[in-house]
């Protein structure tokens, strides 16, 4: 049973489901001009980490045998939780998350069953399609933020972030892509760095990396954030995006795309601080 229990929590990843977690309500204390409706915005934090669980889990159903290569250390691969529980634990995270979402906000619940679908059709069908994956992806993040903007009641204001976060995890998807190249060739699936090869790749890794550079400007000289968003962004979160990029230009090695995902992902939860600090 405990053995069953570990290995559920590494198959929902739930360092992914904090950062939903957190992006969601801190995105909501960013976005909201108004009193907020606290325990609005911890359902609204709650369900989107559910949903984000049930999409990490449906993922690894239908990517078992690349996983088998890529990731071989996951608990399908490795026949720790079955094909039919990992099943079932996606139909109750969802639910959960779509109840605790229709008592709540009729507006949240589409939201989420939009996003729930999305995950599915991701992983069932879409991955399989040239940079459209990737896409799908980045658009779901991005989604976080006008879900937190939903549940603070201030939809508008929601939309920056929702872009950082796009073009964010638009590289992030990218590079992970690079890191799964070997099982994804081995499974059919068109990924970017398949298609284009590494190289051409990394050009495109690092031309969003600067959109981006150049985008977390726009809103400090723009004068919808303050300074502590900008001396925040120049210090820590830009020089991360330049650390990454050039760890992933330095050429195909596991090691290096690895360390970039991981660089992404920390600056993510940093970049939320910035806009917070900023606000």
């Amino acid at each position: 049973m405990i053995s069953f229990t570990l290995n559920t929590i590494k198959l929902v990843r739930p360092l992914n489901c904090l950062i939903t977690f957190l992006s969601v309500l801190i995105g909501g204390f960013i976005i909201s001009e108004s009193a907020i409706n606290i325990n609005l915005l911890l359902i609204a934090s709650v369900s989107a980490s559910l949903i984000t669980a049930a999409g990490n889990v449906i993922n690894d159903i239908y990517d078992i045998e690349l996983d088998k290569i890529s990731h071989p250390k996951r608990p399908l691969p490795l026949n720790k939780v079955s094909i039919s529980q990992a099943k079932t634990i996606y139909i109750l995270l969802n639910l959960l998350a779509l109840i605790l979402l229709f008592i709540s906000s009729i507006y949240l619940t589409l939201i989420g069953v939009l996003a729930i679908a999305l995950l599915f059709i991701y992983s069932s069908f879409l991955k399989k399609i040239f940079l459209l994956s990737n896409l799908v992806i980045a658009f779901l993040t991005g989604l976080t933020f006008i879900f937190a903007g939903e549940a603070v009641n201030n939809l508008m204001s929601s939309f920056i972030p929702a872009g950082f976060a796009f073009l964010i995890n638009l590289i992030r998807e990218i590079v992970k892509d690079t890191e799964d190249l070997e099982g994804d060739i081995q499974c059919g699936i068109n990924s970017l760095p398949i298609v284009l090869g590494f190289k051409k790749t990394s050009w495109i890794v690092l031309s969003l990396t600067i959109i981006l550079i150049l985008f977390t400007t726009y809103p400090y000289f723009n004068g919808i954030y303050k300074i502590e968003y900008f001396v925040l962004v120049m210090i820590i979160v830009n020089p991360i995006l330049i650390l990454s990029a050039k760890k992933f230009f330095e050429g195909y090695d596991k090691k290096n795309i690895q360390t970039a995902s991981v660089l992404l992902k920390l600056d993510m939860l940093i970049g939320l601080v910035a806009i917070y600090l900023g606000k």
